[in-house]
Protein backbone atom coordinates (compact mmCIF):
# COMPACT_ATOMS: atom_id res chain seq x y z
CA UNK A 1 0.00 0.00 0.00
CA UNK A 2 1.48 3.30 -1.09
CA UNK A 3 2.16 5.61 1.83
CA UNK A 4 2.91 9.34 1.68
CA UNK A 5 3.53 12.19 4.11
CA UNK A 6 3.09 15.95 3.65
CA UNK A 7 4.92 18.46 5.83
CA UNK A 8 6.10 22.05 5.70
CA UNK A 9 9.82 22.64 5.28
CA UNK A 10 11.84 23.27 8.42
CA UNK A 11 15.31 24.66 8.93
CA UNK A 12 17.79 21.81 9.62
CA UNK A 13 14.99 19.73 11.24
CA UNK A 14 15.17 17.32 14.14
CA UNK A 15 15.47 13.54 13.72
CA UNK A 16 11.70 12.94 13.82
CA UNK A 17 11.27 14.89 10.57
CA UNK A 18 13.58 12.46 8.81
CA UNK A 19 12.00 9.42 10.40
CA UNK A 20 8.73 10.62 8.86
CA UNK A 21 10.35 10.98 5.42
CA UNK A 22 11.98 7.56 5.71
CA UNK A 23 8.69 5.93 6.71
CA UNK A 24 6.88 6.72 3.44
CA UNK A 25 7.19 6.01 -0.27
CA UNK A 26 6.87 9.66 -1.28
CA UNK A 27 7.14 12.92 0.65
CA UNK A 28 5.65 16.31 -0.21
CA UNK A 29 7.09 19.59 1.07
CA UNK A 30 3.98 21.66 1.76
CA UNK A 31 5.39 25.11 1.07
CA UNK A 32 2.31 26.65 -0.49
CA UNK A 33 0.95 26.75 3.07
CA UNK A 34 0.87 30.00 5.05
CA UNK A 35 4.17 31.07 6.55
CA UNK A 36 3.98 31.04 10.34
CA UNK A 37 6.20 33.24 12.51
CA UNK A 38 8.06 31.92 15.57
CA UNK A 39 7.87 28.41 14.15
CA UNK A 40 10.24 25.75 12.80
CA UNK A 41 10.16 27.12 9.24
CA UNK A 42 13.15 29.43 9.80
CA UNK A 43 14.73 28.25 13.02
CA UNK A 44 15.97 25.30 15.04
CA UNK A 45 17.98 24.52 18.13
CA UNK A 46 21.52 23.34 18.80
CA UNK A 47 23.25 22.25 22.00
CA UNK A 48 26.02 24.53 23.20
CA UNK A 49 28.27 24.61 26.24
CA UNK A 50 25.90 27.25 27.64
CA UNK A 51 22.76 25.18 26.99
CA UNK A 52 20.27 24.82 24.16
CA UNK A 53 20.36 27.79 21.76
CA UNK A 54 18.20 28.91 18.83
CA UNK A 55 19.52 29.48 15.32
CA UNK A 56 17.07 31.74 13.47
CA UNK A 57 17.14 32.87 9.84
CA UNK A 58 15.86 36.48 9.61
CA UNK A 59 12.94 36.50 7.18
CA UNK A 60 11.39 39.46 5.37
CA UNK A 61 8.00 40.36 6.87
CA UNK A 62 5.78 41.41 3.96
CA UNK A 63 3.03 42.67 6.22
CA UNK A 64 0.40 40.27 4.95
CA UNK A 65 -1.16 37.44 6.92
CA UNK A 66 -1.39 35.05 3.97
CA UNK A 67 2.25 35.02 2.89
CA UNK A 68 3.17 31.55 1.72
CA UNK A 69 6.26 29.69 2.90
CA UNK A 70 7.65 29.59 -0.64
CA UNK A 71 7.34 33.39 -0.81
CA UNK A 72 9.47 34.01 2.29
CA UNK A 73 12.94 35.42 1.68
CA UNK A 74 15.80 36.21 4.04
CA UNK A 75 16.48 39.78 5.13
CA UNK A 76 20.20 39.60 4.41
CA UNK A 77 22.91 36.96 4.33
CA UNK A 78 24.79 37.84 7.50
CA UNK A 79 22.99 35.06 9.39
CA UNK A 80 25.00 32.47 7.47
CA UNK A 81 28.41 33.16 9.04
CA UNK A 82 26.79 33.57 12.44
CA UNK A 83 25.03 30.19 12.22
CA UNK A 84 28.07 28.35 10.95
CA UNK A 85 30.25 29.86 13.67
CA UNK A 86 27.77 28.71 16.32
CA UNK A 87 27.53 25.21 14.82
CA UNK A 88 31.31 24.90 14.55
CA UNK A 89 31.90 26.11 18.09
CA UNK A 90 29.31 23.73 19.52
CA UNK A 91 30.14 20.59 17.52
CA UNK A 92 33.80 20.80 16.47
CA UNK A 93 34.77 18.36 19.24
CA UNK A 94 32.21 15.76 18.12
CA UNK A 95 33.67 12.51 16.78
CA UNK A 96 32.23 12.91 13.27
CA UNK A 97 32.31 16.68 12.80
CA UNK A 98 35.34 16.56 10.51
CA UNK A 99 33.75 13.85 8.39
CA UNK A 100 30.60 15.81 7.57
CA UNK A 101 31.12 19.50 8.34
CA UNK A 102 32.35 20.65 4.90
CA UNK A 103 29.17 19.47 3.14
CA UNK A 104 26.93 21.42 5.52
CA UNK A 105 29.25 24.41 5.56
CA UNK A 106 29.00 24.71 1.77
CA UNK A 107 25.21 25.06 1.87
CA UNK A 108 24.94 27.24 4.95
CA UNK A 109 27.54 29.71 3.68
CA UNK A 110 26.21 29.82 0.09
CA UNK A 111 24.93 33.39 -0.31
CA UNK A 112 23.40 32.79 -3.75
CA UNK A 113 20.05 31.60 -2.37
CA UNK A 114 17.62 34.04 -0.73
CA UNK A 115 14.43 31.95 -0.60
CA UNK A 116 13.91 30.30 2.77
CA UNK A 117 12.23 27.20 1.39
CA UNK A 118 15.04 26.52 -1.08
CA UNK A 119 17.63 26.88 1.67
CA UNK A 120 15.70 24.39 3.80
CA UNK A 121 15.30 22.03 0.85
CA UNK A 122 19.03 21.94 0.12
CA UNK A 123 19.77 20.99 3.71
CA UNK A 124 16.94 18.43 3.86
CA UNK A 125 18.20 16.73 0.70
CA UNK A 126 21.77 16.64 2.01
CA UNK A 127 20.66 15.16 5.33
CA UNK A 128 18.59 12.51 3.50
CA UNK A 129 21.71 11.64 1.50
CA UNK A 130 23.86 11.38 4.63
CA UNK A 131 21.28 9.12 6.31
CA UNK A 132 20.71 6.99 3.23
CA UNK A 133 17.06 8.05 2.77
CA UNK A 134 15.93 7.59 -0.84
CA UNK A 135 12.27 8.70 -0.53
CA UNK A 136 11.10 10.70 -3.55
CA UNK A 137 10.37 14.34 -2.65
CA UNK A 138 7.80 16.62 -4.30
CA UNK A 139 6.73 20.25 -3.78
CA UNK A 140 3.09 21.04 -3.00
CA UNK A 141 3.23 23.57 -5.85
CA UNK A 142 3.43 20.58 -8.19
CA UNK A 143 -0.26 19.92 -7.46
CA UNK A 144 -3.60 21.66 -8.00
CA UNK A 145 -4.84 22.15 -4.45
CA UNK A 146 -8.40 22.30 -3.16
CA UNK A 147 -9.67 24.61 -0.39
CA UNK A 148 -9.62 23.44 3.22
CA UNK A 149 -6.76 21.90 5.20
CA UNK A 150 -7.83 18.27 4.96
CA UNK A 151 -9.16 18.66 1.42
CA UNK A 152 -5.77 19.86 0.16
CA UNK A 153 -3.98 16.92 1.72
CA UNK A 154 -6.54 14.48 0.32
CA UNK A 155 -6.12 15.96 -3.16
CA UNK A 156 -2.36 15.37 -3.02
CA UNK A 157 -2.93 11.82 -1.79
CA UNK A 158 -5.27 11.21 -4.72
CA UNK A 159 -2.84 12.65 -7.26
CA UNK A 160 -0.04 10.42 -5.97
CA UNK A 161 -2.26 7.34 -5.71
CA UNK A 162 -1.67 7.05 -1.97
CA UNK A 163 -3.65 4.57 0.10
CA UNK A 164 -2.09 5.58 3.42
CA UNK A 165 -1.39 9.07 4.77
CA UNK A 166 1.20 9.30 7.56
CA UNK A 167 0.84 12.41 9.68
CA UNK A 168 2.70 13.98 12.55
CA UNK A 169 0.78 14.07 15.85
CA UNK A 170 0.44 17.87 15.78
CA UNK A 171 -2.21 17.53 13.04
CA UNK A 172 -4.63 15.67 15.30
CA UNK A 173 -6.24 18.99 16.18
CA UNK A 174 -7.47 19.71 12.65
CA UNK A 175 -7.14 16.64 10.44
CA UNK A 176 -10.51 15.23 9.38
CA UNK A 177 -9.67 11.54 9.57
CA UNK A 178 -13.20 10.33 8.64
CA UNK A 179 -12.98 12.40 5.46
CA UNK A 180 -9.74 10.62 4.51
CA UNK A 181 -11.36 7.25 5.21
CA UNK A 182 -14.34 8.21 3.05
CA UNK A 183 -11.93 8.74 0.17
CA UNK A 184 -10.38 5.31 0.74
CA UNK A 185 -7.25 6.70 2.42
CA UNK A 186 -6.29 5.40 5.84
CA UNK A 187 -4.51 7.73 8.28
CA UNK A 188 -1.57 6.66 10.40
CA UNK A 189 0.06 8.76 13.11
CA UNK A 190 3.79 9.12 13.63
CA UNK A 191 4.95 8.30 17.15
CA UNK A 192 7.86 10.44 18.32
CA UNK A 193 8.03 8.99 21.85
CA UNK A 194 10.75 6.80 23.35
CA UNK A 195 13.72 7.76 21.20
CA UNK A 196 16.95 6.22 22.53
CA UNK A 197 19.67 8.52 23.80
CA UNK A 198 23.01 8.75 22.00
CA UNK A 199 26.42 10.23 22.74
CA UNK A 200 25.82 13.95 23.14
CA UNK A 201 28.01 16.82 24.32
CA UNK A 202 27.19 19.61 26.76
CA UNK A 203 25.37 18.18 29.76
CA UNK A 204 21.89 16.75 30.15
CA UNK A 205 20.52 14.93 27.12
CA UNK A 206 18.14 16.82 24.82
CA UNK A 207 16.08 15.20 22.03
CA UNK A 208 14.52 18.37 20.60
CA UNK A 209 17.48 19.72 18.63
CA UNK A 210 18.54 19.72 14.98
CA UNK A 211 19.56 16.36 13.54
CA UNK A 212 23.05 17.84 13.00
CA UNK A 213 23.57 17.04 16.68
CA UNK A 214 22.98 13.33 16.00
CA UNK A 215 24.99 13.27 12.77
CA UNK A 216 28.05 15.01 14.21
CA UNK A 217 27.98 12.87 17.36
CA UNK A 218 27.19 9.46 15.86
CA UNK A 219 28.05 9.74 12.17
CA UNK A 220 27.44 6.42 10.33
CA UNK A 221 25.71 5.08 13.45
CA UNK A 222 23.11 7.88 13.49
CA UNK A 223 20.29 5.75 12.07
CA UNK A 224 20.64 3.29 14.97
CA UNK A 225 19.15 6.02 17.15
CA UNK A 226 16.18 6.66 14.86
CA UNK A 227 12.88 4.78 14.72
CA UNK A 228 12.33 4.15 10.99
CA UNK A 229 15.47 2.19 10.22
CA UNK A 230 15.32 -1.57 10.69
Amino acid sequence: MKKIAILQSNYIPWKGYFDLINSVDEFVIYDTAQYTKHDWRNRNRIKTAQGVSWLTIPVVAKGKSNQRIDEATVVDQRWRKKHWAAISQSYSKCQYFEKFNERFKEIILDESEWRLSKINYSLIRLICEVLGISTKIYWSSDFELAHGKSERLIEICRDLGAEVYLSGPAAKGYLDEPQFNKEGISVEWMNYADYPEYNQLHGEFEHGVTILDLIFNEGPNATKFMKSFG
